[in-house]
């Protein structure tokens, strides 16, 4: 495990892999009745939202923008023992949070430290290169800091609507992240991961209709609950996303895991797009337009990045991964279709979809926890730093 902390994305995809299936097996407990740890001032799922969001998701985003940044920049990011100071601190909020509320000052602590690090990281070298293009990226990592701090600060009794401001604002804050880094990013690799090679298109009209869309969208939905303006907003996001996903669209993705994967997610944030604009004209359950957007979207391109960044920045393949990436994602899909699909196909079973999904997402991050441990823990292949 020498090389675990020469780059960022090591430690934290690793942590962020067994936190998804440990945090996953609390939630299925505590879901299941089999183990109520003291929640006194947050709710069973409110800890389960905060921790999917600000637990794992936040440490797969400090891994990827440690790494990326110092490709963006050509400025070293924390390596070593900075790097394991910073994921200390990750680490000691989440082992706090696992035990329910009774320890949840010492969480806070260490939470809001970790992500105050974490910005100042990637915000020195960022200046230091003046890569102001980089700043939509980092100021969505300081609205996530400003998210954490209103959750805690709702728990502890300071803000009456601080743990609902941080718990949705943080989601679509997520989304509005992946949204951003697909736009650059899913082009990029189909146009340079098929054959024959194509030229995709972006459209500017799309870029900013998109932009302008998610942030009516996010005030109408997080702060002031005009959910018929937010419905409104949603069903443009899905037309804008899916016109999007056909200009991306080539058939060589198949052939790819890790780029079909990215496609796949971006495709199922749409349909949450849908999802969520029918509830506002159905009896849609807003969960599952909520789970469509977590499992099948934040879910899977999460894992396709972690999978493809690691291969990428240890000197292997990212066409040609381990045959187990297909086991990963197809229990994570399964996940996603078990969350949704299930209770609309047969609603009174729901618990019992719930529960599988939460076993197929378990058994998901265990697969690459376990395959990609040396990968993340060794040093390259090629024998190149990081």
């Amino acid at each position: 495990m020498t090389a675990l902390f020469n780059l960022g994305f090591r430690p934290f995809f690793l942590g962020a892999g067994v936190f998804a299936s440990l945090s996953m097996a609390a939630w299925l407990a505590i879901y299941a009745a089999w183990y109520q740890p003291a929640m006194q001032v947050i709710s069973a799922s409110q800890w389960h939202a905060h921790e999917m969001i600000y637990g794992y998701t936040v440490a797969v985003i400090a891994g990827f923008l440690l790494t990326a940044i110092r490709n963006w920049t050509g400025i070293q990011t924390l390596q070593r023992t900075p790097l394991a100071l910073l994921f200390a601190c990750w680490a000691v909020a989440r082992l706090a949070l696992l035990a329910g509320t009774a320890f949840i000052a010492i969480a806070a602590a260490a939470d809001l430290l970790f992500i105050a690090l974490l910005i100042g990281a990637c915000a020195v070298p960022l200046v230091r290169a003046r890569q102001w293009r980089q700043m939509a990226v980092l100021s969505k990592l300081v609205l996530l800091g400003i998210g954490n701090a209103l959750f805690y600060a709702g728990a502890f009794g300071l803000l009456d609507e601080g743990v609902r401001w941080s718990l949705y604002g943080a989601f679509y804050v997520l989304i509005a992240l992946i949204l951003t880094m697909a736009r650059r990013l899913i082009p990029l690799f189909t146009a340079s991961g098929v054959e024959p090679r194509v030229t995709l298109r972006n459209a500017l009209w799309l870029d900013m209709s998109s932009l302008v869309l998610l942030v009516v969208f996010w005030i109408a939905e997080v702060f002031l609950q005009r959910h018929g303006i937010a419905a409104a907003a949603s069903a443009l996001m899905f037309l804008v996303n899916a016109t999007r996903l056909t200009f991306w669209y080539t058939p060589g993705i198949w052939s790819r895991p890790l780029l079909w994967s990215l496609h796949a997610a971006f495709a199922l944030i749409t349909a949450g797009f849908l999802l969520h604009a029918l509830t506002a004209v159905t009896t849609l359950n807003p969960s599952l337009a909520l789970h469509t957007f977590a499992v099948g979207g934040i879910g899977l391109v999460t894992l396709s990045m972690m999978a493809r960044v690691s291969l990428g920045h240890t000197g292997r393949s990212v066409h040609a991964p381990p045959r187990i990436v297909l086991l990963a994602l197809g229990l994570l899909l399964l996940a996603a279709a078990l969350r949704v699909l299930g209770p609309l196909l047969v609603p009174a079973a729901y618990t019992t979809w719930i529960l599988l999904s939460q076993a197929c997402w378990i058994a998901t991050f265990a697969v690459f926890s376990v395959a990609w441990f040396p990968v993340l823990t060794r040093a390259r292949v090629d024998g190149a730093p990081g």
